[in-house]
């Protein structure tokens, strides 16, 4: 194993959890997250060589392609709902709530559920990975006072939320 792979081994260890957990929150669906994971992986290791480090981080870098392939996900499974709507009867089924790991409240994991999958996706970088806001704008690609702003509000909403839940 010459140098190169060796290097991108030791990236792809060391921030392996992190892209887990920022797709887990990103999607709702740790089943789904795990294999997005994979994705992004293939997708570094294929682009290993074009990573420039002096332009980001290893794991912004990782954030980045785990979101592009998040993405990627959701329009095509758009686009395959809107296939089956179209040629086939839908049965109803029931489809288990979103899980985002071990040790949060149902209460918590019930308001971060209501969250939309932008506001989950801020709160994630920013509160999960810890990731600062310049770093968690530049993932999301918009500036780092929206960033701020979407963080705000959605920690507003889950306040808001779980304090309702505890009341009643």
């Amino acid at each position: 194993m010459n140098a190169e792979q060796q290097s991108f081994a030791a990236i792809a260890e060391q921030h392996l959890d992190d892209v887990l957990a920022y797709l887990v929150y990103l999607t709702a669906d740790h089943s789904l997250a795990e294999d997005l994971t994979v994705e992004t992986f293939e997708r570094a290791l294929r682009r290993w060589k074009r990573f420039d480090p002096r332009r980001g981080g290893a794991r912004t870098w990782l954030c980045q392609l785990a979101r592009s392939a998040a993405l990627d996900h959701f329009r095509s499974e758009a686009r395959r709902l809107r296939r089956e709507e179209r040629y086939a009867v839908r049965e109803l089924r029931e489809v288990p709530g979103p899980s985002f790991g071990e040790g949060l409240s149902s209460e918590l994991e019930h308001a971060l559920a209501e969250l939309s999958r932008a506001e989950r996706e801020v709160v994630a970088l920013r509160v999960v990975l810890e990731l600062d806001g310049e770093t968690a704008s530049r993932v999301l690609g918009i500036s780092p006072s929206a960033c701020s702003t979407r963080l705000s509000r959605a920690l507003q909403k889950l306040e808001g939320m779980v304090s309702a839940d505890a009341v009643a």
